[in-house]
């Protein structure tokens, strides 16, 4: 196989909702120039290069090396082009990475184009090394050289094929593209697909080979799904519509890749395919060796091979249905009541399961277990509300698509549900001991900050969930242990995403077998200082009338072998203070805070914790509550 199946993500993380997308022309009109010479683009931005005849590319260089490309770094390749006004079908799309300067121009050396001025910058300084001073060291420079393989690097390059537009034809048919090349293939009316074959075995499914399977669309509309892959190698590949009602294959609807200009050409596989056998044959699996997007949202599977009716005559995102396909689309979707007992079909399919069928109920339910259930279900509707939310935003019809490979999206919405049926199974045991839920507090959710702010919420948010998990657990162990199965149930699910969200915040999965027992003042006081808007009167624990005052850790240093060894701690008040240093399977030391507010790590602790400021050493877990000066606060080590 030689198409990749896998890559159809943005070429890096895009990252944050406020990213922008920046058009620019290469030498259009004929004229030797980019438009516009300069980009002031944004971490995550996005840059696409459309190309204009007669032959362009987009070639990375130094300031100081005009017109020479540097190893590894952005290049297009060579588009030809015989429109100086209608755009080339093949464009080039980058990524910013930083801020810093990006110096590129066209690398075609007949006719000179670096050297007459065809260059081009992302983010030049307006002073010293500016685009002008760059025109004018091209003058100069030596005669332009590309990468020695002349395939693209460090950018998407990308054909657009279109699929029964004007009639029984891919437009174009003949496709001439370098290697890494991705192919996109836009589909028309009525009910076309695009099927591999052999030259030898035309309209024949290809053993192994790509198929988009049929993908029927509306009179009128061009389909909202797309059959994307990427060119692997340099050998000539043929494919065809394998619709058989109208023999579109034998009817000429074939196309090649890479065909020989000798021999095997286009053209001789379009005599072949009229004598083909009928009808044409297509895999009863779709799609194969390649993806199918549907604005946007990938479609891993569908049984047969016929789109689902749900993706057929409907361009618009908000009813386009989830790729999993038993599902409707989350858009329609809406959480469950406050405090509900019930689960929808919905999250339950997404979250794998449905709450517990089976309880050993205890005559009655201890006090203390219905404050800890009751508090439970606030910090866990929060977590629900952040999830949900940013999971809209992640999927087809929100602000942030395209920023997470889709895994990674639907991981995020099976979060959000099995946060919905862990809510449901606390709200299960109230509603059995006739408990009557508190009013729902008002959360400040962190998604201004982008996908960037919600991983960190959400990674904190998580951790001190399961922290309470496990002191609530100890507590109710004797009185109620029936529900510590159920409880740490939840932990474990939680533990789970945790290590998830540390790989993709580029961390070690450590904190997923190495829980922290958070203790329940502690996690709610977090909750307060950071996520609360308001919450009404009931909701509170004993002792703790607001979150107690922030602690921040700022200066990290460490040793020559990059451990850290000090922090600085930064805390309104003074006196004599320790930190409490909360760490996994119920770790807790002590470090006294010296000048400056620094105070030593624990030797050998790695991965998350947390720091509580308090007044006295040699303290346990359950008394940190009453000699809190700042805190707690999540680090990483």
């Amino acid at each position: 196989m030689r198409f990749s199946t896998t890559s159809l993500i943005p070429l890096s993380v895009v990252g944050l909702a406020q990213a922008a997308h920046h058009q620019v022309t290469v030498g259009k009109g004929g004229e030797l120039k980019f438009v516009p010479e300069v980009v002031k683009a944004q971490k995550h931005d996005t840059i696409t290069y459309t190309f204009f005849a007669k032959n362009h590319s987009v070639a990375q260089s130094s300031f100081d090396k005009p017109c020479q490309p540097i190893d590894g770094a952005i290049f297009s390749g060579f588009v030809p082009n015989d429109s100086q006004d209608v755009a080339s079908r093949t464009t080039f799309t980058i990524v910013v990475e930083d801020d810093r300067p990006i110096w590129l121009y066209c690398s075609q050396s007949t006719g000179d184009h670096c050297q007459k001025g065809m260059v081009h910058a992302i983010n030049p300084p307006e002073t010293g090394n500016t685009i002008e001073a760059y025109k004018e060291k091209a003058k100069d420079a030596p005669k332009s050289t590309s990468p020695h393989d002349g395939l693209p690097q460090v950018g998407r390059r990308e054909i657009a094929v279109d699929v029964g537009k004007g009639g029984l034809k891919f437009d174009p048919d003949n496709i001439i593209e370098p290697v890494g090349t991705y192919v996109k293939f836009s589909f028309s009316p009525k009910n076309h697909s695009v099927v591999q074959s052999t030259f030898d075995k035309p309209c024949q499914f290809q053993e192994h080979g790509f198929s988009s399977g049929h993908i029927p669309t509306k009179e009128g509309t061009v389909s909202p799904a797309t059959f994307n892959l990427q060119i692997k190698d340099s050998k000539p590949i043929w494919f065809y519509c394998a619709q058989p009602n109208g023999n579109h294959c034998q009817s000429g609807m074939v196309g090649s890749i890479n065909a020989p200009t000798e021999g095997n050409t286009l053209a001789a596989f379009v005599n072949k395919a009229k004598t083909a056998p009928t009808p044409s044959t297509i895999d009863p699996s779709a799609p194969l060796g390649g993806i199918i997007l549907v604005n946007g949202k990938e479609v891993k599977t569908f049984n047969g091979n016929e789109l689902p009716a749900e993706f057929r005559e409907d361009s618009n995102p908000s009813t386009t249905a989830s790729a999993t396909h038993s599902m409707p689309p989350a858009a329609s979707q809406t959480l469950p009541a406050w405090g509900s007992p019930e689960v929808p079909d919905y999250f339950a399919d997404k979250a794998g399961g449905h709450k517990p069928k089976h309880w050993n109920w205890a005559d009655k339910l201890s006090p203390s277990a219905s404050g800890f259930l009751q508090l439970h279900l606030q910090i866990e509707n929060l977590i629900t509300h952040l999830l949900w939310e940013a999971y809209l935003k992640l999927e087809t019809v929100g602000e942030w698509k395209g920023v997470y490979p889709q895994t990674i999206v639907d991981a995020i919405g099976a979060w959000a549900a099995q946060s919905v049926l862990h809510s449901a199974t606390t709200s299960t045991v109230m509603d059995h001991y006739e408990i009557k839920p508190f009013g729902g507090c008002k959360w400040k959710l962190p998604l201004d900050d982008g996908v960037v702010g919600f991983l960190e919420a959400w990674n904190s948010l998580n951790l001190v969930q399961i922290g309470a998990l496990i002191d609530i657990s100890a507590q109710i162990a004797k009185e109620d242990p029936f529900l510590v199965p159920v409880l740490l149930t939840q932990a474990g699910a939680k533990s789970r995403a945790a290590g998830v969200v540390n790989m993709m915040r580029g961390h070690l999965a450590s904190v997923s077998p190495r829980e922290i027992g958070v203790p329940v003042p502690l996690v709610w006081s977090y909750v307060l200082g950071n996520y609360v808007d308001s919450c009404p009167e009931e909701v509170k624990v004993e002792g703790l009338d607001k979150a107690w005052p922030g602690a921040k850790v700022a200066n990290v240093e460490a040793g020559e072998d990059g451990v850290v060894t000090r922090v600085e701690v930064e805390y309104e008040g003074s006196g004599e203070h320790w930190v409490a240093w909360i760490g996994p399977w119920g770790e807790l030391e002590y470090a006294k805070v010296e000048g400056g507010k620094k105070v030593g790590v624990p030797k050998g602790w790695t991965g998350d914790v947390f720091v509580v400021v308090v007044d006295k050493e040699g303290l346990g877990l359950g008394e940190l509550a009453g000699h809190v000066v700042a805190g707690p606060e999540q680090v990483w080590l």
